[in-house]
């Protein structure tokens, strides 16, 4: 029988990535703690890992809404004193925020999505991190998303913290590589979730015309990209991957599974990061 090995930390574990991504790690023999807004949808989540769990095998569930940054810290403080300090983080949860133009977005619901998606995963990593640094080992993976390494009109407020998100990880992943902390970013591809009905809900009018069309794809066909993502997350967590950090790894267009085999190639390159694109990279002579 499996004996669990690590405490992780879920966000978002309820639903959609967040909750394929705790089912990964809880029937590996994890101790898990999961975070989500909705207590009742919290309590079943929890209710149905208790049923299955191996010996000593423990799951914590904490409600929170995450867009309520300035009481962050009594979420962490009850996570350390009931769960204890998990030694992996997924920063899964995130909302769409005001789907337009940003001169109609209303700007209280602009400034919630970057609470959820990019201030609350920062708060997280930095309350987390001392007890990683103390124990020389940790794993944090951040979810990537649309508009994070390309401009994504009608959705600025995610686009811009998933952006921020990416740029935070690759520089926290230099500060605490020494302490045998490995931080990276998934991009998990297409998925049909609640954000995607966010999209359809807002209409052509406000997300564009190649927007609903994507989301409405995913509403006919819903690819199970969520499976291959989950695997990716738990992959990189593994110790086959302590070298591989401060990387933005894509689940369904990279092949994660040989990253392991060129590590020294990924350490001393640049590959699989956010940078600028400088002509020659086009091909292109500037006179």
């Amino acid at each position: 029988m499996k004996q669990a090995s690590h405490l992780v930390l879920i966000t978002g574990a309820t639903r959609g990535l967040g909750k394929l991504v705790a089912d990964k790690f809880w029937s590996e023999g994890n101790n898990i703690i999961i975070v989500a807004r909705n207590k009742e949808e919290l309590k079943k989540t929890s209710k149905e890992y208790a049923k299955n769990a191996m010996q000593e095998q423990q799951i914590y569930d904490f409600p929170f809404d995450l867009a309520n940054i300035e009481e962050i810290s009594s979420l962490t403080d009850n996570i350390k004193s009931k769960a204890g300090n998990p030694d992996i983080i997924i920063n899964n949860a995130a909302i769409q925020g005001p789907i337009g133009p940003i001169h109609k977005n209303n700007w209280q619901e602009w400034q919630k999505c970057l609470n959820v998606c990019l201030l609350a995963p920062v708060h997280i990593c930095r309350e987390f991190i001392p007890s990683m640094i103390q124990n020389k080992f940790g794993r944090i993976i951040n979810i990537s998303g649309g508009g994070s390494t390309g401009p994504r009109p009608n959705f600025s407020g995610y686009a811009t913290a998933k952006c921020g998100l990416l740029r935070f990880s690759e520089t926290i992943a230099q500060e605490v590589e020494q302490y045998g902390i490995t931080i990276n970013c998934v991009a998990p591809g297409a998925m049909y979730s609640g954000l995607t009905k966010d999209i359809i809900n807002a209409g052509v009018q406000y997300a564009g015309n190649s927007e609903i069309e994507s989301a409405m794809d995913l509403l006919n066909n819903n690819p199970e990209t969520g499976k291959k993502a989950a695997e990716l997350i738990h992959f990189l967590t593994q110790n086959k991957c302590c070298d591989i950090n401060g990387k933005l790894i894509s689940a369904v267009w990279d092949d994660w599974e040989k990253l392991p085999n060129y590590v020294d190639l990924i350490k001393n390159n640049d590959i699989y990061t956010l940078r600028r694109i400088l002509p020659e990279d086009r091909n292109i002579k500037l006179k």
